[in-house]
Formats: structure tokens, sequence, C-alpha cells
């Protein structure tokens, strides 16, 4: 008798059985890949002026669709129906890069006609698949950048005058939406009108940063009948039973918003906020300006969601990030929605199992935990340490641009 082993919880293996599921063997794909001599040298260079850096964003989604092509390989191996909770996950093997695929295959008696991959817990797969959001395929879209010496210097030497560095702001801005754009485009191309369950990411790789989007593409019949145009894809971050809430509410997600608010604290401020610094009270200045930087993100945000029409933004999240040198990010991230007729789940109320928060019985100080607070938390780190390294470059930069144009011109 084979023993199958699986990473669910009794409410995921719940869940499952409510919708016909019952889970199988873990399923893994992986891919090793080099940067090469040449691809190296070019994305140096491409980090020099700055964006995008094109053949590393090629190549790095490349090594991600073979792990997970292969991943689906191994479930098709093992008669399952579907795949769920599928991660893409990046390792460093002695200068290479793998690229790596996981997730738990289920089974069912009555199979759909081709197999789907969800990065959804067995939960949130129910609340999906009763909210009517059908499962087709885990998506991304990813893009990997440099902020650049030439737009860093521009940005940097205007942000010795307080306020926001629309340089900085612009880029970023540009650069987290082309990533969703590219996430709509595989969804589009397999067939959805929505990817659900959204997850962004941001991983250092080969001296730039990763923007890594991820989702599961699926289809609800009440958004289209056929295929759309990836601008019409459907977006949301929501949780499984968020969604189930919304539609029992008679609301549909219409788009992920995002926007960034890159601000200046301004040289001259800094260093009289260091000083104020030296005695307790409120820094009146900083106070200001990172009000200022947050209302400015979330009006960003209205515009873009009014754009789309939708009624109102849910599930905001704004977060505040330390650029260093005085500068700050703010990034805010939401779900758009709008009312939608008939749109209700197919039970009239959800299970207790669908939003029970499963607890951890083992911990293991120190341990990598795959998708887990650890391996976010040093991912925070690093990321941190890359942005501060990358600015405090800069600023030396500016400064000493800036000494060399005072000298020049005394001459």
């Amino acid at each position: 008798m084979s023993i199958t082993v699986s990473g669910m919880s009794g409410n995921e293996l719940y869940c499952l059985a409510e919708k016909n599921y019952w889970p199988g063997e873990i399923a893994v794909g992986n891919s090793v890949f080099s940067l090469g001599i040449g691809g190296a040298i070019s994305a140096l260079g491409q980090t020099l002026t700055g964006g995008e850096l094109s053949n590393l964003s090629e190549l790095i989604s490349q090594g991600r669709h073979a792990a997970i092509d292969r991943m689906e390989e191994d479930a098709r191996r093992l008669g399952a129906a579907g795949v769920t909770g599928v991660v893409s996950e990046l390792r460093s093997l002695g200068g290479y890069h793998e690229f790596l695929s996981q997730g738990t295959s289920v089974h069912t008696k009555f199979p759909p006609e081709r197999m789907f991959s969800t990065s959804a817990s067995g939960a949130d797969l129910y609340c999906h698949l009763d909210a009517g959001y059908q499962p087709i395929r885990f998506a991304m879209g990813n893009i990997a950048y440099a902020l650049g010496i030439g737009a860093g210097l521009t940005g940097m030497l205007r942000s010795l005058a307080r306020g926001e560095v629309h340089e900085f702001s612009q880029m970023y801005n540009q650069i987290r939406h082309t990533a969703l754009a590219r996430l709509q485009r595989e969804a589009a191309q397999l067939g959805a009108n929505s990817v659900v369950d959204v997850k962004l990411r941001m991983l250092p790789m080969s001296g730039a940063v990763e923007l890594l989007i991820t989702g599961t593409a699926s289809h609800h019949p009440r958004f289209s009948t056929g295929p759309v145009s990836p601008e019409q894809v459907v977006t949301s971050e929501l949780t499984g039973d968020e969604l189930w809430n919304l539609a029992q509410m008679g609301y549909a997600p219409v788009r992920l918003v995002m926007a960034t608010s890159v601000y200046s604290l301004g040289l001259t401020k800094s260093i009289g906020a260091v000083f104020q610094s030296m005695s307790r009270g409120e820094l009146p200045e900083v106070t200001r300006l990172v009000y200022q930087a947050r209302e400015n993100c979330l009006e960003l945000i209205r515009k873009e969601a009014q754009h789309y029409g939708a009624e109102r933004v849910i599930g905001n999240k704004l977060m505040i990030y330390d650029l260093g040198g005085g500068v700050i990010d703010v990034i805010g991230v939401g779900t758009a929605v709008r009312r939608l007729d008939a749109i209700k789940p197919t039970t009239p109320a959800l299970i207790p199992q669908a939003i029970i928060v499963d607890r951890e019985s083992i911990n293991l100080e120190g341990s990598l935990q795959i998708g887990g607070a650890a391996s976010r938390t040093g991912l925070r780190s690093r990321v941190g340490c890359l942005m501060v390294a990358s600015v405090g470059m800069m600023i030396a930069f500016g400064i000493f641009a800036a000494i060399v144009t005072s000298i020049m011109a005394h001459r």
C-alpha cells in the first residue's frame, strides 16, 4: 500500500473534499541557468543607464517557466487533476541559478479536460471555486531592473531639495505596471479572464532587482464568455475568503492598483532634522513630508481606480521604505472593485474550515521556510541593503558632481 505524503492541513483536506478533490504527492520541477559572460557584461552596461535589464528579465522568465512546465509534467505522471499551493523559488548554486517550482497534486473522480495549477491553498481553492473562479494555470509577470547611475544622478541632485523625486517615482511606477501587464498578457494567452491570489515580491538578482508578480489565471463566467484582451483581464490580490465575501455582497474585483511616491527630505532639512532629533519631541518637517508622500500615493491610487471604472479600492496596503540619504519610498497596493449582478457564490454561507488560520505546531528557529516568514524577512533585509547601497552610491556621485561643477564655475 502506497502512503501519500502531503503538506496540507486538516482544514485544507476538508475544503478539498467539499469540492470532490483529495491530495496526492508533491510535484516538483526545476531548471538550472547560467547568466553567461556575455549576458553579465550586457547587464552591467545597462545598470549604468538604469531601467529594465531586458536580457535578464527574459532569462529569469524562461527559467521560471521551465521549472513550472516540469512540475506540471511531474503531476501528470502522478495522474493528478491539478496542482495547488504552487510556488516559484530562486536559489544560487555555485554561481548558477536554480529555478524551483513545487506544489501538491490533487485528484478527483471527474478530472477536467486539462490539468490546472494554482497558487491557492486548499482552503483558498475552495473559496475560488465556490465564488465561480475556475483555475487554469499558475501565471507570472516579472521584470529585472536597475536604478542606474544616470537616472540616479539626476534624481539625487533634485533630492537636495525637499519634495517628490519625480524621476524615481515615474521609474518605479513604470516598472511595477510593466510586470503587472506581463502577468495579464500571460493570463490572456491561457484563455483566462482573471488572475486571483496575486502576490508581489522583490528579489535581488545578479546585481539588480527582480519584481515578480504571480497569481492564478482563472476564468469566471460573469466576466466574459470567451477570450479577452490582456487589458481586460481582472486582477486581485484579495484572499480566497475575501473574494467569496465580496461576491456574496454583489461586488467583483476590477484590477490590482499600485502607486509609488518617492520623496526626499532634502539635504538641508535632513541636517536640521538630525539636530532636532537630539532632543525629545516631534520632528514637524519629517512628519509633514511622510504625510505628503502617503497622501500623494493614495491620490494616485484613486485616479487609477477611477480610470478603470471602479467604485472603490479595498484591501489597500501602504508600505514605506527608507532608501537612505533622506529618501523614502511609499508604496500603495490594493484591489479596485465594482458592483456586478448575478455574481453570488454557489453556497449561501462560507464553511468555517475555509477561514480558519492554521497554526504552526513546529517552529524550527533559523530554518529556511519556503515562502514563509524566515525567507521573507531575509529577503527584505537583502533588498533593503541592495537599495540603500545603490542610493548611497548615487548620493556620492551627486555630491561629487556638484563639487566639480562648483569648482569649474569659479575658474
